[in-house]
């Protein structure tokens, strides 16, 4: 959603010459993710940290301002819309972030494992239905790995993360990998854990099974509804 630390970076030289679909979602289930150094930038790294950060999903901090803006449904909150407007608007530089991590290559890889139906996004849109938040990311199994996200109303990305958070809780995923823990991810309940821990984990939410339309796809799901899924997953 989540990317916005440097990582530890493995050699250029364990890139293979392409990267496909399947090699991409190979690397995932490894625990392994790649990166550009800048979206000019042709070629890829494969990152794997040493301290991973995730997202336990009955520890999400919904504070009070928060949850009431979510329950009021100023918002509306989609699914799988528009692909192409989220990783967009992930890129678009923003104070203290002139240049991004998303190159071309990336984008060719999570659009084709967004038709694959691989890659999935959380939109959030105001009365007007102009996109004002969001975030992408990719699921296997009962592990959802978010990879960026960004808002252009105060707290719209913050709506994006709860309705993610109780969609998964609702489809009976079990891990929610943030790559990296900010202190602004933190303050939303995101916590560090070794390597080999996030391994562990990672192996038995791959062989899970979640439905990521759990709630359809063509449904705008209300606020009340997510927040009580953040209790009762349902």
């Amino acid at each position: 959603m989540l990317r916005f630390a440097h990582p530890n970076r493995m050699s250029d030289d364990n890139i293979p010459p392409e990267i496909t679909p399947h090699i991409l979602l190979r690397a995932y289930s490894i625990g392994m993710f790649p990166m550009a150094d800048s979206a000019d930038d042709p070629g890829l790294f494969w990152v794997d940290p040493e301290q991973r950060g995730v997202f336990p999903l009955d520890g999400l901090i919904v504070s009070h301002s928060l949850a009431k803006l979510i329950r009021s449904d100023r918002y509306d909150v989609w699914v799988d819309r528009d692909f192409d407007a989220i990783i967009d608007a992930c890129a678009e530089p923003v104070p203290g972030r002139p240049d991004t991590w998303i190159n071309a290559q990336i984008r060719d890889l999570y659009r084709r494992l967004f038709h694959l139906g691989f890659a999935h996004t959380v939109e959030v849109y105001d009365r007007k239905d102009k996109l004002v938040g969001g975030l992408y990311g990719l699921q296997m199994g009962g592990a959802f790995f978010g990879e960026s996200m960004f808002h252009r109303s105060r707290d719209a990305s913050k709506v994006a993360l709860v309705h993610l958070v109780a969609r998964l809780r609702t489809a009976g995923a079990t891990l929610l990998d943030t790559q990296f823990v900010t202190p602004h991810l933190a303050s939303l309940g995101a916590i560090e854990i070794p390597r080999a821990t996030y391994h562990e984990q990672l192996e038995q939410a791959i062989g899970q099974t979640a439905d990521f339309y759990v709630w359809p796809k063509d449904e705008c799901i209300h606020g009340e509804r997510a927040l009580a899924a953040l209790h009762n997953g349902s």
